[in-house]
């Protein structure tokens, strides 16, 4: 087994991959922005679910939802989209556009959501058994299964329907207090304010206090007289957010508050709920990120329980996902930390005490996909075998024996039966456009492969991508790196070369994916007759602990050092004229384009920074805080990362874009640059999106990269 993966990761290391039929045709930027997530996107299959106790699949196809055998020798609707629409509208639920999601409660009964509204259908019957909807124009809808119910925001109050019956849990006026609704700008894993209790009992929620956090003006221009509509921005060192956490029993309909002690900036994630519904458990992590305390409260009246454990890192500690208890014991749970230098499972009791370090290595746990076997086994997804390729595998949780159970290189994910005794393998790689495999989650025993995706770019004329490592300056630690050369490539020929670059955290650039994770836009590019290099340096994501926090309290510096590693290694081929060097990246990789562009003027002569951090003072208080400590704790720095400190040093072609309702990176960022460059006579080269925020999205992004592409082909082509 570990035989035929290592052979994979040769394969994608030195091969072509995917394009080994006849290629006749050329991408155009349309194909290569848009086309290669439409047309060009290699097939799947839509709601692919195993159902409950029967050895059988089902899958939407054509306008039928159908049900096939393990070994696809016997196939029959189940139920045809018009049983569905026709039931929906008996009960004055709207119908989508598109197949309604849907889940396998049991053999025959499945849950379908459809806009802000479920369903439980019976498919023997073909009925709807019971539904739940609110209004289409809320936000944040929440649904809990345990009571039909609906939790909501709408502005920044927080209500609950059932049964058709509104209830307002909030009614505030001030519009910097905010109910329901995400916190602390989406860091720590956190992506939404309502919490539902297991049986629908409770409903915990987040409550933010913007009264103290400024109002940044984003300007709308599309009125006649342009408005201003503020955002709720806190930067680095300044007022922050002030954050509780409410509980609304929806017997008595009252709210009580979580005695939480302690600054009250400081930050609330990892909101879980025992599954009794007696306790409420919270990761209380302080302003200075370095200290996370796992605290438990009794739901009921909102008193301080128990000090479970706490973690502590000079650099930071960031909490990413909420416990999860074992289903056949309720006094045991899963912990994710770093502790280790990885992310790793670790199994506690509700007391805190550590039974037991699940998983173990040098390596990252991404997901944890499920149990299997009784309850006695995790299925997760981790890149054990390489850092660039996620596979499944079965945990012992008691044991903490791991077993690899999908077998092929590339990035996976898992589709497991409700009692875990099988899983649907969905994976792709550099060489396989997509496949589906069906599994025996105990043995690992292959039992059908579902779809074998053909190559959609087959009949293209494509570039060759070429993934592998090289040595940082330390000189032991891998930096990955994707190389594409152009078709018809000749080593005697010089090209013209662009780094494509982020260079941050959470982010990883190179992946045993479709192109290695590039975009079709650099696939166009070396069509277009320009090689294309990416390295993911020290500072991004799936490395580990101290690959990644490396960069901390110094952003830009040592990522610098790896990319000039890569541009050495360009060097050394011969093919790249090194005269016709650029770079490009967007947000981070904004950041790192203009760094390049000053810091090091003399290797690159054309760069596109999009959505720049310029200055990191500039930037949120969770994510710059995090990596730079605050402007007050670290000048250094904050003054040697500035690029507002470096536009005099600026010699080749620099075009900076962005997105002027940018609620993320400010668009004051990039004016303050155009200030330091007209303050030094520097000359820079300008283009902004009036609608658009961080990132160009929808059918503007052709315009965005036609946009790119002719600013290197003007002046480094």
């Amino acid at each position: 087994m570990i035989r035929r993966f290592v052979f994979a990761l040769f394969a994608i290391v030195c091969l072509s991959p995917l394009f080994v039929n006849a290629q006749t045709k050329n991408l155009t930027i349309d194909d290569a922005v848009i086309g290669v997530w439409r047309e060009y996107y290699p097939e799947m299959i839509y709601g692919l679910q195993i159902r409950p106790d029967t050895k059988t699949c089902t899958k939407w196809d054509g306008r039928n939802l159908v049900e096939f055998s393990f070994d696809q020798k016997k196939s029959s609707t189940l139920l045809t989209l018009e049983d569905i629409v026709t039931e929906l509208k008996k009960n004055d639920i709207a119908p989508s556009r598109s197949y309604p999601d849907y889940t396998w409660l049991s053999k025959n009964e499945m849950e379908i959501h459809v806009g802000n509204a479920v369903c439980v259908f019976d498919v023997a019957k073909k009925k709807i058994k019971s539904s739940a909807k609110c209004d289409e124009d809320v936000e944040n809808a929440t649904y809990c299964a345990a009571n039909s119910s609906f939790a909501y925001t709408i502005d920044n109050n927080l209500l609950v329907c059932t049964d058709g019956k509104v209830v307002k849990v909030s009614d505030e006026k001030d519009s910097n207090i905010v109910y329901g609704q995400t916190v602390h700008r989406n860091e720590f894993g956190i992506d939404g304010g309502i919490f539902w209790s297991p049986k629908g009992s409770y409903l915990a929620f987040y409550r933010k206090d913007n009264s103290k956090v400024s109002d940044y003006p984003i300007v709308d221009v599309n009125e006649r007289v342009a408005k201003v509509k503020p955002e709720k921005y806190c930067m680095a060192g300044m007022d922050s957010e002030e954050v509780t956490i409410g509980v609304f029993n929806m017997r008595s309909k009252k709210i009580t508050y979580l005695d939480i002690d302690g600054p009250k900036d400081q930050f609330l994630t990892m909101v879980t709920w025992s599954p009794d519904e007696k306790s409420i458990y919270v990761g209380v992590l302080n302003r200075e990120q370095n200290h996370l305390q796992m605290q438990r409260y009794n739901a009921s009246s909102g008193k301080f329980e128990k000090l479970l454990f706490e973690e502590r890192n000079d650099r930071y500690v960031e909490p990413q996902h909420p416990l999860t208890f074992l289903p056949n014991d309720p006094t045991k749970f899963i912990y994710w930390s770093r502790k280790d230098g990885f992310w790793h499972l670790y199994l506690y009791n509700i007391d805190g005490t550590q039974i037991s370090q699940i998983t173990k290595g040098d390596f990252e746990v991404q997901e944890i996909c499920g149990f299997a076997n009784k309850n006695q086994d995790l299925i997760i997804k981790a890149n054990k075998e390489t850092p660039i390729d996620f596979t499944i595998y079965k945990v012992n949780i008691a044991s903490g024996n791991m077993t690899l159970i999908s077998v092929n290189s590339g990035s996976h994910d898992a589709i497991l039966s409700n009692d875990g005794e099988y899983f649907i393998d969905s994976y792709e790689s550099m060489t396989v456009p997509r496949e589906y495999v069906l599994y025996q989650t105990s043995n690992g025993k292959k039992l059908s492969t579902l779809l074998t995706a053909e190559n959609p770019l087959a009949n293209f004329k494509l570039p060759t991508v070429k993934v592998a490592t090289l040595k940082a300056d330390d000189g032991k630690t891998d930096l990955y790196y994707r190389l594409i050369t152009p078709p018809d490539f000749d080593p005697n020929k010089k090209y013209p070369a662009i780094v494509y670059v982020y260079g941050g955290p959470h982010a990883q650039m190179i992946t045993n994916t479709r192109f290695g994770g590039a975009s079709g836009w650099d696939m166009y590019m070396a069509q277009e007759g320009y090689v294309m290099f990416t390295l993911d340096n020290r500072g991004s994501a799936n490395r580990g602990f101290e690959f990644e926090s490396i960069i901390h309290r110094q952003l830009g510096t040592v990522e610098t050092r790896d990319q000039l590693t890569g541009v050495d290694f360009l060097r050394s081929l011969g093919y790249v004229d090194m005269d016709r060097l650029g770079v490009h990246g967007w947000s981070f990789g904004g950041f790192m384009t203009t760094t390049l562009m000053t810091d090091c003027a003399d290797i690159f002569k054309v760069g596109v920074a999009g959505g720049p951090v310029i200055d990191w003072k500039y930037y949120e208080v969770m994510y710059g805080e995090r990596y730079m400590d605050t402007p007050q704790e670290n000048p250094e720095g904050y003054e040697k990362a500035s690029l507002l400190n470096k536009t005099d040093k600026l010699k080749g072609r620099l075009m900076i874009i962005h997105g002027c309702i940018d609620p993320v990176v400010v668009w004051q960022h990039s004016l303050q640059f155009l200030n330091k460059c007209i303050e030094n006579k520097v000359l820079v080269d300008y283009f902004v999106y009036p609608n658009h925020e961080h990132n160009v999205r929808g059918l503007d992004r052709v315009h965005l990269m036609r946009t790119i592409t002719r600013y290197f082909d003007d002046h480094l082509k």
